[in-house]
């Protein structure tokens, strides 16, 4: 059930055993496991989690209907994940769940879609730092061949008339390098305002943090269009890394921003669980805004919190799939929370800077350039999220008949063949072109599930398994060298 109601990424293929991401629907303890900013094996916990929820529905079914058990059980979850993030203090927040995060993405949009001669314009920055359904969720449209709650829909089509439309700025020049902050910001002003003008309400994709862990636009820019443009600006803070301590997340929502998270990129829950959390002056703009009739194939009533028209135009289908994926996520999130914020960031800053030094003195990596976790404008203390967690490189050749920097196609030959070495990187990311060739970035990522190990005294051996894992990236790239792939 942990690889069911999603879309086709979720399915397991029926000789491996995995999915589209490479992961078993069950614990597998042996790859060394650093791809959490793609997605993660479950751990123990988490199917232990899982299993007993599924013996407790098993035991429920019968004595009432599937769907108000569906139901008391969401709400439930609800109130676990606004205790384990600290925000129940917070009047009136309300929170979606949904299958995946980029589920969450077209949720939003449909919210947010204004009449079919002024459809909402969706802004994203750099669409291959985030899912890559997300451009189509945030255009109105069907991202995969199926929906999460099994009916098929045609990808790529629109989820109906009228809608959203999208526009994506760039966060990286041609080659990779990151764009500086005021060309992007001139960008989105201008974007903005051309909405604004024609009689559109505007949606801006916030990234914190993206697959190669930028916070993207800068926080500057977002605050400054929100005091331009006021209310006819809704942000959407993109947190499905879900890389965020409890005073960044709350400060976001004290700001009147969407916030969309997910329980299985950082936390290393089970491919996927998303949830959208919307503060209260957010909720009562949206609770009365009825979506279009194509979401019904991913949603269900009880994913809706009461009072919702959305969630009454729903049905009462139950997705037990998603219900048991957070409650695996959320045995991680529990274990995380637990360990002292001061000791989270000691053992980050220990992994950061050994990866770091490793990726510089390596002649066969070159780190992908990123900038700092700037959060400042939020007026918040730094947190143990100040610290990168998602590192990209790329791979260089090592002499032979080629040299500079490994192609698209070469980097995944490297990354399909680190599976036979039992390792896991995040998958590469499309990062620009350099000699006229595409170029991406693997990614070696912490976790939640890593921090904790490290934390309760293992973080030598956390480090020791990270090199490890280079090593094999080295060893892969030296044998595709000698097949002379570029």
């Amino acid at each position: 059930m942990l690889g069911e109601g999603g879309d086709s990424r979720l399915a397991l293929d029926p000789i491996t055993g995995r999915n589209r991401y490479g992961c078993t629907a069950k614990p597998d303890p042996g790859p060394a496991d650093f791809g959490s900013a793609t997605a993660s094996i479950v751990s123990p916990r988490g199917f232990e989690a899982a299993s007993s929820l599924h013996a407790r529905l098993i035991e429920a079914d019968g004595r009432e209907p599937r769907a108000t058990i569906y139901a008391g059980e969401l709400d439930r979850l609800r109130g676990e994940l606004v205790a384990l993030c600290g925000l129940g203090d917070l009047p009136g927040l309300d929170i979606v769940l949904a299958a995946s995060g980029t589920d969450l993405h077209l949720i939003a949009a449909e919210l947010m879609a204004g009449a079919n001669a002024a459809p909402t314009v969706c802004i994203g920055i750099e669409p291959q730092e985030t899912g890559s359904g997300v451009p189509a969720a945030l255009a109105g449209r069907h991202f995969s061949r199926w929906a999460a709650l099994g009916a098929p829909v045609s990808e790529g089509a629109a989820v109906g008339p009228g809608g959203t439309a999208f526009v994506a700025l760039a966060a990286r020049g041609p080659d990779g390098g990151l764009r500086p902050d005021a060309d992007v910001e001139a960008e989105l002003n201008v974007v903005a305002k051309v909405a604004i003008q024609a009689g559109r309400k505007v949606m801006l994709n916030l990234a914190d943090a993206s697959k190669t862990g930028l916070i993207s636009p800068g926080l500057d820019a977002v605050l400054a269009l929100r005091a331009r443009f006021g209310d006819q600006v809704e942000v959407m803070v993109d947190a499905c890394q879900f890389r965020l301590a409890p005073a960044t997340l709350r400060a976001y929502l004290a700001l009147g921003f969407l916030v969309a998270i997910t329980g299985s990129k950082f936390l290393t829950g089970p491919t996927f669980s998303g949830a959208l959390l919307v503060p209260e002056p957010v909720a009562s703009r949206l609770r009365t805004r009825l979506p279009r009739a194509g979401l019904r194939p991913y949603s269900a009533r009880a994913e809706w919190p009461p009072g919702w028209v959305a969630g009454a135009a729903l049905t009462d289908a139950t997705n037990f799939g998603l219900l048991l994926r957070w409650e695996a996520a959320l045995s991680e999130l529990a274990a995380f929370r637990a360990m002292p914020e001061t000791a989270v960031a000691e053992v980050a800053s220990a992994f950061a800077d050994a990866v770091r030094g490793r990726l510089a003195s390596d002649p066969r990596f070159e780190a992908l350039e990123t900038r700092p976790l700037d959060r400042s404008a939020l007026a918040v203390e730094a947190g143990w999220d100040a610290v990168p967690t998602v590192f990209p490189f790329m791979l260089r050749h090592s002499g032979g008949r080629h040299s500079g920097l490994f192609s698209l196609a070469a980097t995944q030959d490297v990354y399909r063949a680190l599976t036979a070495r039992r390792v896991r990187l995040g998958q590469p990311v499309l990062c620009g072109e350099r000699d006229q060739r595409p170029i991406s970035a693997l990614r070696l990522c912490n976790s939640a599930r890593l921090i904790a190990e490290g934390v309760n005294g293992g973080i030598a051996t956390v480090i020791d398994r990270a090199m490890a894992a280079l090593d094999a990236v080295s060893e892969a790239a030296g044998e595709i060298d000698r097949l002379g792939r570029v």
